[in-house]
């Protein structure tokens, strides 16, 4: 089983994750970018945003893809993968940033994937307030520093991306509790399960 946990920054990904690892402690849990050695190489550079050209920017996202889906994915299929963002969110960056059309950002993210999605997505949803409210609060990186409104659009492309990637999208308030969010999680995993 392999699901996705979603969000903008600030959304309680961090926090869901921890809260899955006590249900499932042999899960292989992992991170899109940043899931690999040259993954974190690669996570550094983005998040630094000192990459001036945005095809740049996607190019590495695919490389870190690739080299995440062959290296901790692939491997453990047969396993419960949970993994902080995915391809979900790799489409939604690129399909803000306008410069490379619809149809070569999902073939290239099928070329970096062999084809391999998670097979749910769960999406933690911020409103403004609450998310702007969240970013007062803490140390911004390279992409905060680009502000709620860009942060707003990416979590409505997370949502056009999940379709367009054909993928069980399951959106969950992400101001609703922390044992919330988790059940809703939980009981949608067990109905994979069944």
């Amino acid at each position: 089983m392999y699901i996705a946990i979603e969000g903008i920054d600030t959304s309680g990904k961090s926090t869901q994750i921890q809260m899955l690892r006590k249900h499932f402690p042999d899960a292989i849990i992992t991170k899109e970018p940043g899931g690999t050695e040259i993954g974190e190489k690669i996570r550094d550079i983005v998040l630094s945003a000192k990459a001036k050209s945005k095809k740049a920017e996607f190019l590495l996202f695919l490389a870190d893809r690739a080299e995440h889906i062959q290296e901790v994915v692939e491997p453990n299929l047969d396993k419960v993968i949970i993994s902080d963002r995915s391809v979900v969110s790799g489409v939604a960056y690129a399909l803000i940033q306008d410069e490379i059309s619809q149809t070569a950002i999902l073939h290239l993210n099928r070329f970096a994937t062999n084809g391999i999605y998670p097979q749910k997505v769960f999406l933690l949803k911020l409103t403004k307030e609450e998310l702007e409210f969240r970013l007062s609060q803490k140390e911004l990186d390279g992409i905060e520093l680009r502000g709620s409104e860009y942060l707003l659009e990416i979590q409505n492309s997370i949502i056009e991306a999940a379709k367009l990637l054909k993928l069980d999208l399951i959106t969950i308030d992400a101001t609703k509790s922390i044992e919330d969010i988790t059940k809703i999680i939980l009981d949608n995993m067990k109905e994979m399960d069944d």
